[in-house]
């Protein structure tokens, strides 16, 4: 009894918690691998756009609710994803025109592009801390939990219990039907194929007849599909704060250069061994142990090797590890 307590207690706080993280992480992960491998630079300014994308839901969702619309038990965002989808997808394709395409067009080095894309990042933080404000911003609405930890302890007799909320399943459900139809897209479609072979070789691809643009532009469309999602099923779980938003560009690039820049499989991998090990490391593991050890061995402190503030420390660590000793990643390379 005491190993299957502290097997629910592990899963209530680690690993259902780090599953939710990490797929978010996975989808912002997968942009970044698209963008890298296909338009062949380090899109820094992602975790702003994805903190834009999701303000867009924030107030359309606002706008929703004081109409009086509602989807209960599901959060009314979910009615706003389409939009803030759309003005995101405006936003990447006027940035693209604006700022990228010259660089594209002179064949400037990637560095030229990357620190372009440090001064898009500059200019969305600020605009989205003028537009809603430096503030923790809380819309998830509808019911909060599939099921609590007291019903589960009620249900099964155990000391401990699960809490399943409601944003952990739809993160769980849409990141699985996200990634499933964008592997699809990529390997069965006539646009995927030709995302894919302009990725592995450029000048083939545009000697076959591929438009480069249409390439491009393809690229930004599904960009905005996976930073919105993601950043409005990240708010949903947690809140949203701009600030966040900016660090998360720190875990989701450790997630696509863990498992190898430019391969969406590996992005999703590395997604997850990030979040367990953010998660795992700034667990506080005292109780966990206290089931499985005697009593003259239990530890008398937190067992917790790091204290939750320095959750991002964990990513930077691996981080610096991967580009160290395994530069390629998990799974080796760029592959679309």
């Amino acid at each position: 009894m005491d190993v299957l307590n502290a097997l629910v207690l592990l899963s209530n706080f680690v690993l259902l918690p780090a599953v939710s993280y990490g797929s978010q992480l996975a989808l912002g992960a997968l942009g970044i691998t698209l963008i890298y491998g296909i338009l062949r630079f380090s899109h820094f300014a992602h975790g702003d756009v994805m903190a834009f994308a999701t303000m867009t839901v924030i107030l359309v969702t606002w706008w929703l609710q004081g109409m009086g619309v509602s989807i209960d038990p599901l959060p009314t965002a979910l009615l706003a994803l389409p939009v803030g989808i759309a003005i995101t997808a405006l936003l990447l394709l006027g940035t693209d025109r604006v700022v990228y395409r010259f660089y594209r067009r002179v064949r400037a080095a990637p560095i030229v592009v990357v620190m372009a894309s440090l001064g898009v990042m500059f200019v969305l933080n600020g605009l989205v801390r003028l537009i809603i404000g430096p503030d923790d911003q809380y819309f998830a609405d509808g019911a909060r939990f599939l099921f609590t930890v007291r019903e589960f302890r009620d249900y099964t007799g155990l000391e401990e219990g699960v809490g399943l909320r409601v944003s952990q399943l739809i993160t769980i459900v849409v990141t699985l039907v996200v990634v499933a139809v964008l592997f699809w897209f990529l390997n069965r479609t006539r646009i995927g194929k030709s995302m894919r072979a302009f990725s592995d070789n450029e000048d083939l691809a545009l000697l076959s007849g591929i438009n480069p643009e249409r390439v491009v532009t393809v690229t930004w469309l599904i960009v905005a599909v996976l930073v919105t999602v993601a950043g409005t099923l990240y708010g949903l779980d947690k809140s949203f704060k701009p600030f966040t938003y900016f660090q998360l560009l720190l875990p989701m690039f450790a997630s696509a250069i863990l498992g190898g820049l430019g391969n969406p499989l590996g992005a999703v991998a590395g997604a997850y061994v990030i979040a367990l090990s953010e998660v795992g490391v700034t667990y506080a593991f005292r109780k966990f142990l206290q089931y499985l050890l005697p009593e003259s061995l239990e530890p008398s402190g937190l067992a917790q090797l790091l204290s939750t503030d320095y959750k991002f420390a964990v990513s930077f660590v691996l981080l610096v590890l991967v580009l160290l000793f395994r530069p390629t990643g998990l799974f080796r390379g760029q592959s679309i």
